[in-house]
Formats: C-alpha cells, sequence, structure tokens
C-alpha cells in the first residue's frame, strides 16, 4: 500500500479506511461462485481489508468481495454446471434413468472440456485480482484531492477581496504590499513602486572609496535619435544581469549610463521631421536654428530612453550619467584631438573616404551595408524614377597611341571611366610587355593614360588582364594612384552629378543617367565590347539606402591608427583582453591587421566641431578656408588657436574661421569608457574604476566602436578600457531581418511590457519617419494579428542569433504566473505563524526533502559557473529548469499529502517539508534575481523573515546563492533521474486520445539496485507524477525477469536495466507498433550518423572549437547507446505479438543492425 493511503487509513481509521477501498472502482473484481463456496462456509462475502495487501501490493489472500449479494450473470457456466450435478438425487438402475442418457466417453469428454475451461477462468480470475490490488490504492488519492479542494473552497469563502490589493505607496519609499498575494500574476501591479525604492535607498550606487573589488560596466550608450527597441532590452536584460549578480556577489558594482548624440542618425530623423511636419531642409533654416531642433528632439526621446531603462529595471548608478555633448565629455573630445594631433596621430590630407550623395556627408563603415549580388539586378535608388541596373560586367576598349590598336577593360561602374588615369597591367603578362610605359587615349577628352606595371592589383587570368585606374574612386585605385604618382581626378559633384572634370558632353548629369549615356556614346565610337553577368559587392547606407560612392573629397581629418591598432592586437593576443565567444578573435585579428586610417570628418551640423581654426592673413590673395593645409592651428579654445597664431604671425593680422565640420561620432564614443569617469581630469573615478570590467555589446560594432576604445583608451588613458568583451546575440525579427528603424520592424520594449493593441502598433508605425512606400503594414498584420500581451519584464537569452517570435515571450509571462503560484501555495503551507529556522539539518529529512536541495545545490553551481563563463543561456536554462520540472513538478506535488493530514506521526516530516520548502523559495528567487527583479523581489518580500537573524531589506542586495557541501547527495540525484525517467517513458507509452485513461503500469528491472530504487520511490511515482499527469493506476507493479511479461501491454525502455509496461486498451496492432519503432530507429540512426559525418569532415578536429568538439563527442555516445538498446529485443512472449510476428521484427532489427556497421565508427 502506497504511502498517500497509508495516511489516509490512519486518518479516517480502519473501519471508514475499508470502506472508502471497497467503494472506490465502480467495476469491482468478483470473486468466483465455486471458489466461494470452497474457501467460505456460505456464499456470504469476505471483508474487503488493506492488511491483505503485502508492502509490494500483492495479494496475501483471497480478494475481496464487492457486494453482499452474488451477480450469477458474471459466472462461468461451468461452475453453474456442477452446481447441477451436486443436487441431483443419486440414481440406481436404467428405469431411473434419463430419456438420453450419456455414455460414458460424450461424458467424460465434457468433463475434461469443463476442467480446462475451468483453468482458463482461474488464470484470467489471478489477473484480475492482480489488478484489483493495484485499484486498492487509487480511492486513497481520491480523498487526499477531496480533502485538498475542501480546504481549497472553505479559505476562498474566508476571502477578503481588500486583503489582495495593495496599498498607494509613495514614491521612493518601500513598496506596502497586500496581506494576501493575489490569485494570478499581474506585471503591471507587481512592477509598481519596485523601481523608485530601489534607486533612492541608494542601491544602485557605487562607492569610489570602497574596499570591495570593483565590478564595472559602461552600458553602450543608446542613440538619441528615438526609443529603445527590443534589441537594446536585450543589452540591458544581459547587463543587468551581470551587474545585479556581481552587486549580491559582494562587489562594488558600477553601471553606468549614458546617451550618444548620433550625429548623422539623428541629423537624419530631424530632417525628415522637418520636411514631413514644416517642408523644409535644414538650409532653409539655418545651423543655429537647425541645432536647436536636434536639441528639443534630444529633451523629448532622451526622457522617454531614460523611462525606458526605469522600467525595464536597469540597476544604473544615475548620479553618473552622462551624454556624449555634456561639457564634461565635450572637453574630453576636445582634448583627445588636441593630445593625438601634437603627437602626430591626426593629420589632414586628401583621401577616399565613403561618400553619401544624398547626406552630402561622408560616413563611417557602421553606416554601410554590404549586399552581395550573383547577377544583373534592378535596384530602387533614390532620387532615380526607375530602378538601376548593377550586378553586370560592362567590357569597352582604349585606342592606343600611335596606331597600335587598342586595350580592353571591364568594369561595374562605367561612369567612372571619366576618371580613369591609367591602366594597368601585370608585369609578366606577355599580352602587354610591348605597351609598357605607352599611352591610351581617352575616347572623350583626349587625356593620356599611361599603361602601367603593378603586381599587386592585376591578376592576369581574369578577364583581359588589363585593369582600368580611376584613382579618386576606388579604394585599390587610389592605392595604385599613391604607389605610381598618379593624377587624382574626381569627377562627381557632392550631390552625386558629374561635374566638369567628367566632361561637357555629361556634366550635370546624374551618375547612373550618365552611365547609360556613356555606354551609348562608346557604342557610337565602336568601342563598346558587352556585359555579362558578374559576382559584386555594394555598399548601400543604411540611412537613407542611396549607393555609397567611395570619393576623394577636399582635405580632411585623420587619424593614424598603425602604431595605435598594434597595440590593440597585442592586448587581444596576450589575453590582456578577453572576446567572448572566443571564434571572433580571428575577426579581430583580420580587421586590425588591414586596417585604414580613420577618416573623422563630417560634413553636417550636429556634432563635436573639430577643435581647429583656419588663419587667413589680412595680405592673403587666397583667401578660401582651408586651401593652404600648413594654416591650420589646432587648440582647445578660439581663443588658446589666437595665442598659438600670434606666436606664428608675429605683427601681422588675422582672421581665425573654425572648421566647420563635425567629428565623426565614433570618435566621441570612442573615449566614452574615459570619459564617463572624468577623464582627462584625475578623478577618483577614474583610479577605482578605471579599467572596467566587462564590455557588453553587439558583434556588429566590434571594429567602428570596441576596437577603437581599445586604441584610445591604451593611447590616452594608459592602459585598456575592459577586460573582457562579451558579444551579445543579434535579435532580429520573426523573418530574421535585423531589427532596424528603417524598416519598421522595431518593437519598443514598453510594447512588451505594457502590451500593445494591432492599432497602436500601427499607428506608431504610421507617425514614424518611414516614408510612405516603406511602410509594410501588411507584414505588421501578419506578424502581430492579436498584437502584443502585455508580458512584464522578462529576460530572454539565447546563443548567436534571436529570431524575436513574441508568443515565445507570452509563453514566459505565463511561467511567472507558475512562479507565483508556488509562492501563493507556500504561504498557504508554511502557515501566519511560521518563522523560518536559520539552518536546517539535512540528515533528519525525508529522501524527497534531502533530492530537492541536492538538486537546488547543482543548480546553484551550474549557474554561478555559466555566469563566470559569460553563458547567461546556460544559466537561465539551469535556473528554469530547477523551478519548472524539479521543484514545481515533482517537490511541491510530493509534500502535499503532508500538509493535508493532522495525524502527529507526520508532524516531524511536515516540519522538514516545510523548512525545505522555504529554503527552496527564499534561495530559488535570489539565484534567479538578476534575471527577473521586480517579481522576485515581490515574492521575496511575501516570503515570511527568520526571527533572530538579519536578512537584508532587499533582495538585491542580499547574498548570491553558493555551494552548500551537506545538500550534496548524488546518489540520490541518480535515483530520482531514474524515477522520472521511468515517468516520462510511461506517460510517452499513451497516445494523446488516451491521456485520461487510468491503466496498470508495470517496471521490469533487471538489477537489484534498480529494484530498490523503484520500490523505494513507488509512493513519489503513483502519487506526484503517474497518477496527476499521467494517468496510471495506483500501484507500478514491479517485475523481474523470471515473471511473466503482462499480456496487453506497450513497453519502453528506460535504461538497459529497466523497462516499463503499460495496459493498452484492446488489442494490440503489432504492425503499427513494428513501424513506430522502426521509423524511432532510423531517426536515431540518420541523427547519428549525420554527427559522424560532421566529426569526420575535414579540418573539424583543426577548426572546431574543444567545447564544440566535446559536445558532438557526447552526442555521438549518446545516439550510439540508443542505437544499442534499441538492438535489444523489445517484445517478448505472446503478449503482444505471434511468434511469427516476433521473429519477422527481430530478424529486420538483425538487418538493421548489420546496414548500421557500415556507418557506425568508434570514435577516440
Amino acid at each position: 500500500m502506497g504511502e498517500p493511503a497509508q495516511m489516509l487509513q490512519r486518518l479516517a481509521g480502519p473501519a471508514n479506511f475499508r470502506g472508502l477501498v471497497a467503494n472506490s472502482n465502480t467495476r469491482r473484481p468478483r470473486w468466483p461462485l465455486a471458489e466461494r463456496t470452497a474457501n467460505s462456509p456460505s456464499l456470504s462475502p469476505r471483508p474487503a481489508t488493506p492488511e491483505l495487501l503485502s508492502p509490494g501490493g500483492r495479494i496475501r489472500g483471497p480478494p475481496p468481495a464487492p457486494s453482499t449479494q452474488p451477480e450469477y450473470r458474471d459466472i462461468h457456466w461451468v461452475s453453474l454446471y456442477q452446481i447441477h450435478l451436486s443436487n441431483q438425487p443419486e440414481v440406481h438402475g436404467p428405469e431411473k434413468a434419463p430419456e438420453k442418457q450419456l455414455d460414458e466417453k460424450t461424458l467424460e469428454r465434457k468433463l475434461r472440456k469443463n476442467q480446462k475451461a475451468k483453468e482458463k477462468e482461474e488464470k484470467r480470475l489471478k489477473a484480475k485480482q492482480k489488478e484489483a490490488a493495484m485499484l486498492q490504492a487509487q480511492p486513497a488519492l481520491d480523498v487526499l484531492k477531496k480533502v485538498e479542494k475542501k480546504h481549497r473552497g472553505k479559505a476562498v469563502e474566508d476571502e477578503n477581496p481588500e486583503d489582495f490589493i495593495d496599498q498607494d505607496t509613495p514614491n521612493g519609499q518601500k513598496k506596502l504590499l497586500a496581506p494576501l498575494m493575489a490569485n494570478q500574476y499581474c506585471p503591471s501591479t507587481v512592477e509598481k513602486s519596485w523601481y523608485a525604492w530601489w534607486e533612492s535607498s541608494g542601491y544602485f550606487r557605487a562607492d569610489s572609496a570602497s574596499t570591495k573589488p570593483p565590478f564595472v560596466i559602461v552600458m553602450p550608450p543608446p542613440n538619441v535619435t528615438g526609443a529603445l527597441h527590443i534589441g537594446h532590452a536585450l543589452t540591458v536584460a544581459i547587463e543587468d544581469a551581470m551587474i545585479r549578480w556581481r552587486r549580491m556577489s559582494g562587489y562594488n558594482a558600477l553601471w553606468v549610463p549614458g546617451v550618444d548624440h548620433a550625429g548623422i542618425a539623428t541629423q537624419v530623423v530631424v530632417e525628415k521631421k522637418l520636411m514631413r511636419e514644416r517642408n523644409l531642409t535644414r538650409h532653409e533654416i539655418g545651423p543655429d536654428n537647425f541645432v536647436c531642433e536636434v536639441l528639443k528632439w534630444k529633451e523629448r526621446y532622451g526622457g522617454t530612453i531614460l523611462n525606458q531603462l526605469h522600467r525595464l529595471g536597469a540597476s544604473l548608478d544615475w548620479s553618473r550619467e552622462a551624454f556624449t555633448m555634456d561639457e564634461q565629455r565635450s572637453n574630453a573630445v576636445t582634448e583627445a584631438f588636441v593630445r593625438l594631433h601634437k603627437e602626430g596621430l591626426i593629420y589632414r590630407d586628401n583621401r577616399l573616404v565613403n561618400w553619401d550623395c544624398t547626406l552630402l556627408t561622408s560616413i563611417s563603415e557602421i553606416e554601410v551595408d554590404h549586399i552581395d549580388l550573383k547577377e544583373e539586378t534592378m535596384l530602387k535608388i533614390p532620387g532615380y524614377a526607375t530602378p538601376v541596373q548593377f550586378g553586370v560586367l560592362i567590357s569597352f576598349a582604349y585606342p592606343l597611341e600611335e596606331g597600335l590598336g587598342e586595350i580592353v577593360v571591364a568594369t561595374t561602374r562605367i561612369e567612372t571611366m571619366l576618371g580613369d588615369t591609367a591602366i594597368a597591367v601585370h608585369p609578366e603578362d606577355k599580352r602587354y610587355m610591348h605597351l609598357h610605359g605607352r599611352y591610351a587615349v581617352h575616347p572623350f577628352n583626349g587625356r593620356k593614360l599611361k599603361i602601367i606595371c603593378d603586381a599587386e592589383i592585376v591578376d592576369p587570368s581574369f578577364g583581359t588582364g588589363a585593369v582600368k585606374i580611376a584613382p579618386a574612386h576606388d579604394p585599390n585605385d587610389f592605392e595604385v594612384g599613391r604607389r605610381n604618382n598618379l593624377q587624382f581626378i574626381n569627377i562627381l559633384t557632392d550631390d552625386g552629378k558629374i561635374n566638369s572634370n567628367g566632361g561637357a558632353q555629361f556634366e550635370g548629369m546624374p551618375r547612373f543617367t550618365a552611365r547609360i549615356c556613356i555606354i551609348e556614346a562608346l557604342k557610337a565610337k565602336g568601342l563598346y565590347k558587352g556585359a555579362k553577368n558578374t559576382e559584386t559587392s555594394l555598399g548601400i547606407c543604411s540611412r537613407t539606402n542611396d549607393i555609397v560612392e567611395p570619393m576623394i573629397k577636399y582635405p580632411q581629418w585623420f587619424v593614424n591608427c598603425n602604431t595605435m591598432a598594434k597595440v590593440a592586437l597585442d592586448a587581444v593576443r596576450s589575453k590582456k583582453i578577453e572576446i567572448i565567444p572566443p571564434q571572433y578573435e580571428q575577426d579581430w585579428y583580420r580587421w586590425l591587421e588591414n586596417i585604414r586610417d580613420w577618416c573623422v570628418s563630417r560634413q553636417h551640423w550636429w556634432g563635436h566641431r573639430v577643435p581647429a581654426w583656419y588663419v587667413t592673413l589680412e595680405d592673403d590673395q587666397e583667401k578660401t578656408l582651408g586651401s593652404d593645409n600648413d594654416r591650420w592651428i589646432v587648440a582647445k579654445s578660439e581663443s588658446a588657436a589666437s595665442v598659438e597664431a600670434q606666436k606664428s604671425y608675429p605683427g601681422q593680422k588675422f582672421i581665425l574661421n573654425q572648421d566647420p565640420d563635425v567629428l565623426d561620432t565614433w570618435f566621441s564614443s570612442a573615449l566614452f569608457p574615459l570619459a564617463v569617469l572624468g577623464w582627462p581630469d584625475d578623478t577618483a573615478d577614474l583610479r577605482s574604476f578605471y579599467p572596467t570590467s566587462v564590455l557588453e555589446t553587439g558583434l556588429d560594432i566590434l571594429f567602428c566602436w570596441v576596437a577603437r576604445m581599445v586604441m584610445m583608451g591604451t593611447q590616452l588613458g594608459g592602459d585598456v578600457p575592459f577586460q573582457k568583451v562579451y558579444l551579445h546575440p543579434i535579435v532580429c525579427d520573426t523573418h530574421g531581418r535585423k531589427m532596424c528603424k528603417s524598416l519598421g520592424n522595431v518593437i519598443d520594449p514598453l510594447e512588451v511590457i505594457n502590451g500593445m493593441t494591432l492599432e497602436g502598433l500601427v499607428k506608431r508605425l504610421e507617425e514614424g519617419n518611414l516614408d510612405p512606400d516603406e511602410l509594410n503594414l501588411e507584414r505588421k498584420l501578419k506578424d502581430y494579428p492579436d498584437g502584443i500581451a502585455e508580458c512584464g519584464f522578462i529576460s530572454f537569452f539565447q546563443s548567436v542569433r534571436i529570431n524575436l517570435d513574441i508568443k515565445r515571450v507570452v509563453g514566459y509571462r505565463q511561467w511567472c504566473n507558475k512562479l507565483w503560484n508556488a509562492i501563493r501555495f507556500a504561504m498557504g503551507k508554511l502557515g501566519v505563524h511560521y518563522s523560518p529556522p536559520v539552518t536546517v539539518g539535512v540528515s533528519i529529512m525525508p529522501p524527497i526533502c534531502k533530492w530537492i536541495l541536492s538538486a537546488l545545490n547543482k543548480a546553484t553551481g551550474k549557474t554561478v559557473t555559466s555566469l563566470e563563463a559569460y553563458k547567461f543561456s546556460d544559466a537561465t536554462s539551469a535556473i528554469y529548469s530547477w523551478w519548472q520540472y524539479q521543484l514545481c513538478d515533482v517537490f511541491i506535488e510530493a509534500i502535499k499529502p503532508y500538509f493535508f493530514n493532522e495525524p502527529q506521526e507526520f508532524e516531524s516530516a511536515r516540519v522538514a517539508s516545510r523548512d525545505t520548502l522555504w529554503v527552496c523559495l527564499e534561495t530559488g528567487l535570489r539565484l534567479l534575481h538578476p534575471f527577473m527583479p521586480y517579481i522576485t523581489e515581490e515574492l521575496w518580500q511575501h516570503l515570511p523573515q527568520p526571527k533572530y537573524s538579519c536578512r537584508q531589506d532587499s533582495i538585491m542586495i542580499s547574498e548570491y546563492p553558493s555551494l552548500v557541501e551537506e545538500w550534496t547527495n548524488d546518489n540520490l540525484e541518480n535515483e530520482m533521474d531514474i524515477v522520472l525517467d521511468t515517468v516520462n517513458k510511461i506517460r510517452s507509452l499513451k497516445t494523446r486520445t488516451e491521456r485520461k485513461e487510468r491503466r496498470p503500469a508495470f517496471a521490469l528491472c533487471r538489477s537489484q539496485d534498480v529494484t530498490a530504487t523503484i520500490q523505494c520511490h513507488q509512493s513519489l511515482i503513483v502519487y506526484n507524477v503517474l497518477e496527476n499527469q499521467a494517468k496510471v493506476k495506483g500501484i507500478i507493479q514491479i517485475l523481474t525477469e523470471n515473471d511473466e511479461t503482462p499480456a496487453d501491454c506497450a513497453i519502453a525502455v528506460v535504461n538497459k536495466d529497466l523497462s516499463v509496461y503499460l495496459k493498452l486498451q484492446g488489442a494490440i496492432n503489432a504492425e503499427a507498433e513494428r513501424e513506430k519503432l522502426r521509423k524511432k530507429r532510423d531517426g536515431i540512426q540518420k541523427l547519428h550518423h549525420a554527427v559522424t559525418h560532421m566529426m569526420d569532415a575535414s579540418g573539424y578536429r583543426e577548426k572546431a572549437p574543444q567545447s564544440v568538439q566535446e559536445g558532438d563527442m557526447r552526442k555521438h555516445t549518446a545516439l550510439l547507446r540508443e542505437l544499442e538498446l534499441g538492438d535489444k529485443p523489445i517484445f517478448k512472449g505472446r503478449d503482444i505479438m505471434k511468434h511469427e510476428e516476433n521473429q519477422k521484427l527481430l530478424g529486420a532489427r538483425m538487418k538493421l543492425k548489420k546496414n548500421s556497421l557500415l556507418t557506425t565508427r568508434s570514435v577516440g
């Protein structure tokens, strides 16, 4: 008899318990009349008592009769025939014989037949007896449910609705909680008031004078262009998890907030706003008024961003908030520029830049998106009515001088031929040796193009082996021009039209219109040689979708990156900086080893003005700004520049004009770790917190920002700016596209926290800065047909890439409700007067309590090691699995019987369960807090507090859980793994249509250890797992290999020593079972083959990280083990299929095994 049944027996008393057992089943097993007459003096039934059951659930004596009146319709006809014969009078002589007397042979034959039928019936009845024994535990479970329901109903009657409503909390004070917890989790209610209290209590602030070890994160400053999107929410979630964990672990944790002025990005959105609302351009309102408009935008959206960060629960030190254009940061930018210029690392020169013809400025690499074209592609370009052709290689000829013929070249940008100044060939190409040093003639302007030799740029096997050189319009051609001292001719205006250098024939034409006209002109001269599809990479501005033009411009300011890049390379190679995940180190090396000088000049109005002044003397003939590159003075202010000018030009009158350009946004961002801590001043923060601990950011800005911070930090700060770089996954939309404001697929995190209707999403999209042609309302309707449900703040972590599925987020919100209900259950069972112990004694606890503490210990260890290794997905998975699958699904269900029974003999188990439950919940909430700060704070505050201990006021400053050695119990965990695997296997045997059916289950144990494990935890299996989830009848019967296999059962293999059987309804379809097993094995075989093939691939052992190889090896071994288990006989005896069918299946297995030998290998 199982533990729940024993509890009910003691609760109800023997008599009542027997009544419960006797009346528990609608159809009860009946005892044959013949045996009743043989074993009892009358036909009255024997009383059904639990004492008839052995500890294993087997029958000791005759089974109980269900009723005081026999029901003869269920008695076999043989028994009736025997009763009829025994009641006949004795017959003597033929005169008293019946009319049709049976001869002896016939009577003997019928008696033998009746005897066989009786034996068969006895076997059937024995099977029913076993089934009856299994059913006897069921009534206890049903009564437990009734008692629980009764308790629940009584509690509901006593509830006062006002007890569930939180009181209004004054801003900044600790939240006033309702006496009772609400019936379900409500994010808006739970997340109210906590943040203001945390902030006002000073929990976010770090102390530069603290003796605790520092842990510092500088938040990547979000652009002030608009509200944060869900990608920023991931950044906040990861960094907040790190900082809260370290703060709870005893560190002096500092998380510095900031906002970036985002020069180009902000200017673009404000320009669009001006055009949309007032039909004005920035040039029409002038620089000063435009900057005022940008500042208004910053005030509006800067406040929005701060509100979002508060709602996300970000525990930032707001006393150290920074803006990249505030006074302190502006001074740092000026200081950095002046120092680098004095050290010769900033210079002014004519070089190639990425030019945007729509923005009319040079742009950085981060603003350039590269798309790969495989063939001819028509693209829509801003400013052009019809799509423009790309992905085509056009061949044409240049005539050679002196009538030597012609030389054929090819290009994908035919318009740049107007700026060609040379033709390059390989020095060893025999086809062109006779042309070395000679000239070709430009067909439109007569310019002589020298034929030069250059082995670096020319591949003689590609195309014609001759390459046109336009040094002012291609990065590679620019280097060729520098090496060969060629002329640099820019043929484009700032807005992308052909200028006078392109010739009168094409001057004023837009560049892609000129492309068509040039082709026609070449055809007219007979120089056009044709076109063909080609693969090419096209640079497109992410802000405007315009084609980026490599273009040489008037002199601009550049940073010499060579020496600083070498320092950044060495920092990673020496592990002074660790990049996580490590595979991105190769990208770091590749980029820095091929770095070019950095153009920091930008031709727009929003940003830090270049701290350089041009000196124009009174008697200068040429007064154009910048015409003489030696007249520039770099200084911290105009007054300082004036002093320098007086020294350089004593006694002369001059005028100072500041460079109108502004600095690249990434220049000020590169200084951020230094500037937010007070640099260039020698501050306490700079001494205590620099270098910072970790930088968390995205892979897409590894070079534009991370590498430049390392270069600037080492050059100006004397040390690397951070010790680790963690690159988080990229958040994409449902379709795998990177979230971008220009695509209209951005999701505001507050829309997830608060919820948003579909109409609200559409309205927000329509009111944004997207052009009407870019709106894609149809996709929005498809992606969010019901809008977004209110989810509250939920952290989610995943590796490499996240395709946001809002339904998954809603699922996590529902899991919060499970968490909420676990605490509600605990509060009800702990009681109002419960006082938690300071320590718990594990040795005297029931096994289930020891197990859950051991499992909690393991989850704690896994979480901490994962956090230390920056494996956040593993950390959250460990916590989630413990809460969901071990605490809620198993432990809480297992201890319920202790709380529904009052006898003193359960008091010790009840006390241990109550203490263990409190320890698990309190520790589990602290374990979870860094990832879900709001709900854990609310639930933690609801838990009772130990009387004689100094608990912290908030969970966020409590100690983070650590390993407790005495809790570890590996043997018990292994036993529970077997138990839970047994449960899962039995559940897997039931079809969906049979989930509510109750069926007998059997466990075939092939070792004593497994037998002992199943016997020890049988009540746990029955009550907490099988009864509540799989609806298996009350007892799982234990079999050995000597026992007869139960009839009409499905089977599943748990491990090599344990198989489980489940009684099925009706006859088994042998063919269907065979097909199911065959498909399962085929699937395992395919997975095993795929893993083997991958591990055998060329370069796998050299290139794959060791952790990946170890994981693949574990997967390979597990699949091989499953295949070996599958080769063991699955069905035995006559119970499942006929002997012939079994032989066919075993034969098929042998064939599969033979074939598998061809693909299975042993891996060392």
